[in-house]
């Protein structure tokens, strides 16, 4: 059996500014990079941008699937701690926090958790190499 269906491509191109920094362009879009060996607070690192990534991955899935589940939502907020391993480098673990704005019930909040976990890409890219593990709840005030 052949999938015959066309594969989704991506295409970033980094560039070194000089020894502190470089920028990433994709479409008509950049993102300053950390990419200082002293580090700076301006802009991401690598292990930064991994987790925007995973964060992004996992509100836009979110942005997906509502529409089709019929999920009433006024926002979303995703927090995402990484621990990063020496040896080999890496990230050890990733822990998330997924903070809705809905009335929906808890069972859709979980259906809505499932989605994320099941249909992200970056998700399920992280996942098998790390310990990915979270949450999704209910903002309260």
């Amino acid at each position: 059996m052949t999938n015959n269906q066309k594969k989704m491509t991506f295409d970033v191109v980094a560039t070194r500014t000089d020894a502190h920094g470089s920028i990433a362009r994709t479409k008509s879009a950049e993102i300053m990079l950390d990419t200082d060996l002293a580090g700076r607070t301006d802009a991401f690192n690598p292990a930064e941008l991994l987790l925007a990534a995973l964060s992004a991955c996992m509100i836009k899935g979110i942005e997906r699937v509502t529409p089709i589940l019929k999920f009433d939502l006024r926002a979303v907020e995703v927090k995402v701690h990484g621990i990063r391993q020496d040896v080999p480098p890496g990230m050890e673990s990733v822990e998330y926090e997924i903070i809705v704005d809905t009335d929906e019930p808890d069972r859709r909040l979980e259906l809505l958790h499932d989605n994320v976990r099941k249909y992200g890409t970056v998700f399920n890219t992280v996942a098998p190499g790390t310990e990915l593990k979270g949450i999704m709840r209910r903002r309260t005030e």
